[in-house]
């Protein structure tokens, strides 16, 4: 089985390719189900696989899916094959746990498997067993495995999977980034990068409508903000608003914002305000300056050039977002400056 498992860690590509739309467990399989699946189908050279109960074994650590984020709904099309198939066809991957644990054996690979069978058992169908292969990796080779399988998973965020790769590189690489570059195939600037990814602070984490839309584009633009502390500063305020925004937003069961709109109010945020320096605030309508803002005693005072070929509606529009980007700075620079 260890050399059954090693093989996989040699031969399988890990640049993700075309899934193909084969109809086991509900979906369509990434190259490592489908050598995990033509195994069970075939069972030769004395690999056997069990039948546990998911109550069976623990989640390792060291894998980079959220598995508290898992949720039936997310999971439907797979509980439902299961439940049609009464079983995984394709196995998970265990290993036992140390003497002493709870649960005799450890989790690697088949988060989602696992969770769907457990839900189906506390859900009319108790029967059903989860179907597992038993291996014997080192915690690098198992984190090495289940990095296989995830980037072929469209359901693991950039962010999840680069704070696997920031807890990975001291607990498997000895903190060493190029070791681990070398490990999983990637170059010293794509890990670099997604390191950057998960470094980003919670209130930018935050600022973003979901974990998912927070990407290594962003932090490529953020992250050289976040090194210098005034920016740094402004940036984090602004941060916190519209992470607040969110909230309401989302408990309002409104529209959130999307993350172009949050990016660019967290660049703008860390550029001191032209109207702190003492200089208007142009107002551009396409590519044409039609009017200004200005900072008043009593607020923002207004000018405005109106043509006969100018939109209007599309006037108000600009209008409304500058002053609304004119009140949000100030905000950010009375906090700033308590």
């Amino acid at each position: 089985m260890v050399g059954f498992v090693r093989d996989i860690l040699t031969t399988l590509s890990y640049e993700p390719g075309p899934a193909e739309a084969v109809g086991v467990d509900g979906e369509a399989l990434s190259r490592l189900d489908q050598r995990l699946a033509g195994f069970a189908q075939g069972g030769s050279r004395g690999r056997t696989a069990i039948s546990i109960r998911p109550s069976d074994c623990s989640v390792w650590d060291g894998n980079p899916r959220d598995v508290p984020g898992l949720s039936a709904e997310s999971c439907r099309s797979l509980i439902e094959s299961i439940a049609q198939e009464d079983g995984n066809r394709i196995p998970v991957l265990v290993r036992h746990n140390p003497p002493g644990a709870e649960q005799p054996y450890q989790l690697l690979v088949g988060s989602r498997r696992r969770f769907s069978v457990d839900w189906l058992n506390n859900n009319g169908r108790p029967e059903i067993r989860l179907t597992a292969l038993v291996v014997d990796l080192s915690d690098e080779e198992a984190f090495r495995l289940a990095d296989i399988e995830n980037r072929e998973r469209e359901d693991i965020t950039e962010l999840d999977r680069a704070r696997s790769y920031q807890n990975a590189v001291d607990r498997f690489y000895g903190g060493v980034q190029s070791r681990m570059a070398e490990a999983l195939n990637l170059s010293n600037s794509q890990l670099s990068r997604l390191l950057a990814l998960a470094q980003m602070p919670d209130e930018v984490v935050n600022a973003f409508g979901t974990r998912d839309e927070l990407r290594v584009r962003h932090s490529e633009v953020l992250t050289p903000l976040l090194r210098r502390p005034e920016q740094r500063e402004r940036l984090l305020v602004m941060a916190r608003l519209i992470g607040d925004e969110q909230q309401r937003l989302a408990g309002a069961g409104e529209r959130m914002i999307p993350a172009a709109t949050v990016l660019a109010r967290l660049k703008d945020s860390t550029r001191e305000s032209d109207m702190r320096r003492g200089n208007d605030r142009p107002l551009v309508l396409g590519d044409a300056r039609v009017g200004r803002i200005r900072a008043g005693r009593e607020g923002l005072a207004v000018d405005l050039l109106v043509s006969e070929e100018t939109d209007i509606d599309a006037l108000l529009g600009a209008l409304r977002t500058a002053l609304v980007d004119s009140r949000r700075q100030a905000a950010v620079e009375a906090d700033i400056a308590a």
